[in-house]
């Protein structure tokens, strides 16, 4: 029996359930219940109903196992597994009523991602990854897209002005030169959407985990690569994250590299 089949089932369930009871909010947002965290980055009920919804499913089947969550911080600072929660990523997006934001959880065991599942609500798009079992999108398996015909890149970037800073360096470049560079607004989208061969590479610099730990399993098992900027295995604790096509990887790896990115 596959060792993470319970936490997978109860990450499946409780992702849906987070994602699907937000969605009246989405549709009849009270802008009176939206706060700014930081200069650029809102709250609203929605994040905090959508924590306490996954937070509560935790505890209740894993009690005493570390979370970290974007809203709520770390709890439990000790043990083999962490589950990292974003519970909506994508939050501009989601106050501007445009679609693209997602719930995202992860499940990392002694350090090393186990399970990730995004939830896109409005498109009932589920992506899921297990390790060493694949990607899949609402069950059908996926892969990443590494067409040398054409490429279709995504950014995103930290809160701190030196990685907006490296983020533009990079748009600036791949403008000039490829044209097709974009950001969607939820990395967690933007992740499994390179998974799911949608878009060809994402680069963050000054990520958080709970935004792309779900997303760096889904790319991996989706045959992917998912690297820091000097080419290192990406890791949770890392801030700078880049995950691709193989053959897009490489390409984009030496122009972060080529632009001291």
């Amino acid at each position: 029996m596959d060792k993470f089949a319970k936490y997978k089932s109860v990450l499946l369930k409780t992702i849906k359930q987070a994602g699907d009871a937000i969605i009246k909010d989405y549709k009849h947002l009270d802008a009176s219940q939206v706060k700014l965290k930081t200069p650029r980055d809102l709250v609203t009920a929605a994040d905090l109903r959508s924590e306490k919804i996954i937070l509560s499913a935790l505890k209740k089947n894993f009690p005493g196992q570390q979370i970290l969550s974007e809203e709520s911080g770390r709890t439990n600072k000790t043990g083999d597994y962490l589950w990292i929660v974003d519970p909506l990523d994508g939050t501009t997006n989601f106050f501007m009523h445009n679609p693209l934001w997602s719930v995202s959880i992860a499940l990392a065991y002694k350090g090393e991602l186990v399970l990730g599942a995004v939830y896109a609500p409005l498109q009932k798009e589920l992506f899921h990854a297990a390790l060493g079992q694949g990607a899949y999108l609402n069950n059908k398996r996926i892969a990443v897209n590494d067409s040398p015909i054409k490429a279709l890149n995504a950014f995103c970037h930290g809160r701190e002005i030196k990685d907006i800073k490296r983020m533009l360096k990079y748009f600036s470049y791949q403008k000039q030169h490829a044209l097709d560079c974009r950001q969607l607004g939820s990395a967690a989208i933007e992740m499994a959407y390179v998974a799911s061969g949608r878009l060809s590479s994402i680069m963050i610099p000054g990520t958080w985990a709970w935004d792309v730990a779900a997303g760096a399993l889904l790319v991996k098992e989706a045959g992917g690569k998912v690297t820091d900027f000097q080419g290192r295995d990406w890791r949770i604790e890392k801030r700078d994250i880049l995950a691709a096509a193989p053959k897009t990887h490489t390409r984009i790896l030496k122009i972060i590299k080529q632009n001291k990115i």
